[in-house]
């Protein structure tokens, strides 16, 4: 007879698989529980350009409808208004002075440090960047998978580098092109883990190149002048320095495609035969001859860069529109709609010819403030507000918090997730901001400051030196620089504390060397 014992054993043995099954299978569960997470990430579009904040004239339904069917943010800003540092805190949560990635002129992203997304590959997400990066560097194991554009990248028939180090050409416009290897991504992945993916979009990047289909789809609206639009910068030194005028920098040839050689020009020559005959049919036929036929000069001429520009810039945006629409419609009909959180963000803010300007990189409100909208089924109600004052570093620890991770200590962001479930709680009472780039490409000077819910103070540093304040309610388009009235020294004094405290809490060295100079 055998031991008893080897029937207990054996009968244990029996149990604990079954109870060890049972347990892996509750694992699994709970990791396909957790949230899918597509963010598509655009470049330079501005919430002046969404209908979902207000524009009666741009084209956005998709963008609305992520909006609609979730959450939308009306003061969510970036904390270096200028495309690469923007990503590079995105990625780390950080400011541009810790994570080293100041500006875009020379700058390499240094991949081995934090980045969030490997941590979300360590507890079981599989992790993808498709599309525009542009941060010197290859994500190298910061994704499982990335599929990456070099540099700016090209609007048509766009070279991508993929893992493997190859560089392969692919036929089409460029934002049709990311959402056919997104989803490409999507129906290979591994099915048993959830996914966290990043579209980075190169639209609405300048020199604004509209898809084929999307040639003249704005030709028939007078779009009205800002308000500013003549500012003369009075009281504001470095809103007079710049260079990033439609009247002056905008430059008739490339950025409005007037008697442009397609076989020389950079952003053209990618054009395929059929692709160039419809650029010339349209800008070369119609739009160059238009101008030419005009004879412009003085506002007039000025006024006419403007519609153009507006025009294109919109029209290039119905293409990453419309793709968004793609992308939502394989979500339902692959069965993730309900369980994939999608966000839709860009870069920063863009000028579309308030205070006569093109461009980002100011403090100012039209680059500080990004669109950022959020579908999160069962969590955030439909047509969700949300006016607490939050940063793109906020967005990878509330991504962390949400997949159950506590975020690391080093992250400089807070996350956001107690707001996604009850919108009353209260945000930041101040956002720091700090830009660097100077003098190329837009002679804009380098400058630190904060905003409040009603202020905004700012020290711009380097040739020249100086302070300016702005109320934000009396002076919503900062017209005013009010920092040398004597009745605003004890405001000027609260700010400055406030401020000081801020650059200390994010150990901005950089700030306390301009200020201990004073």
């Amino acid at each position: 007879m055998k031991n008893p014992f080897f029937y207990f054993g054996l009968i244990a043995i029996l149990l604990c698989t079954a109870g060890c099954d049972t347990q892996k299978n509750s694992a699994a569960k709970k990791t396909n529980e957790r949230p899918n997470i597509i963010f598509i990430f655009s470049d330079d579009h501005t919430n002046n350009a969404i209908g979902a904040y207000g524009s009666r004239l741009a084209k956005t339904p998709h963008i609305d409808r992520i909006a609609a069917e979730g959450a939308i943010f009306h003061n969510f800003f970036v904390t270096n208004s200028i495309c690469g540092p923007s990503r590079a805190s995105l990625l780390t949560g950080k400011y541009s002075h810790v994570n080293g990635f100041l500006d875009n002129q020379d700058n390499k992203f240094d991949i081995n440090q934090f980045v969030f997304s490997r941590l979300l590959s360590q507890s079981g997400y599989q992790t993808a960047w498709i599309g525009k990066w542009h941060l010197g560097t290859l994500p190298g194991d910061t994704f499982d998978y990335w599929n990456i554009l070099p540099g700016q990248g090209f609007y048509f028939n766009p070279n991508f580098i993929n893992p493997n180090n190859d560089t392969v050409r692919f036929e089409g416009y460029v934002t049709d092109v990311i959402t056919q290897l997104s989803t490409d991504w999507l129906d290979t992945r591994d099915k048993d883990k959830p996914f966290f993916l990043v579209m980075g979009e190169k639209a609405t990047h300048r020199e604004w190149l509209p898809d084929i289909q999307d040639l003249g789809a704005y030709d028939d609206v007078e779009f009205p002048l800002p308000e500013t639009f003549y500012d003369d910068y009075t009281s504001r030194i470095a809103a007079g320095h710049q260079d990033m005028s439609i009247s002056e920098t905008m430059r008739l040839g490339i950025d409005l495609k007037i008697d442009v050689d397609y076989d020389k020009a950079w952003a053209y020559r990618r054009l395929n035969t059929a692709q160039k005959a419809a650029y010339k049919a349209y800008y070369q036929d119609k739009i160059s001859k238009e101008f030419h036929e005009k004879k412009l000069t003085g506002r007039a001429l000025v006024e006419w860069k403007f519609q153009r520009y507006m025009r294109d810039y919109l029209a290039t945006a119905n293409s990453l529109d419309r793709n968004i629409g793609k992308l939502l419609d394989y979500l339902e009909a692959n069965g993730l709609a309900e369980n994939t959180i999608v966000v839709y963000g860009s870069d920063q803010g863009f000028y579309l010819g308030e205070h006569g300007w093109f461009d980002k990189r100011f403090i100012y409100e039209e680059s500080l403030r990004t669109p950022f909208v959020i579908r999160y089924p069962k969590v955030i109600k439909p047509g969700t507000a949300i006016y607490q004052s939050l940063l793109n570093i906020d967005w990878a620890p509330t991504l962390l918090e949400i997949v159950g991770i506590k975020p690391p200590d080093e992250i400089q962001g807070e996350s956001f997730l107690p707001i996604l479930h009850d919108n009353k709680i209260a945000g930041r009472d101040a956002v720091y901001y700090h830009y660097y780039e100077y003098p190329e490409p837009h002679r804009v000077i380098p400058h630190f400051g904060l905003r409040t819910d009603r202020y905004k103070l700012v020290r711009f540093y380097g040739e020249q030196n100086f302070w300016e304040l702005y109320d934000l309610q009396q002076d919503p388009n900062e017209l005013n620089n009010i920092y040398d009235k004597a009745d605003n020294k004890g405001i000027v004094a609260d700010l400055k504390k406030k401020l000081n405290q801020l650059i200390a809490s994010y150990e901005d060295t950089g700030a306390v060397a301009v200020l201990a100079k004073e």
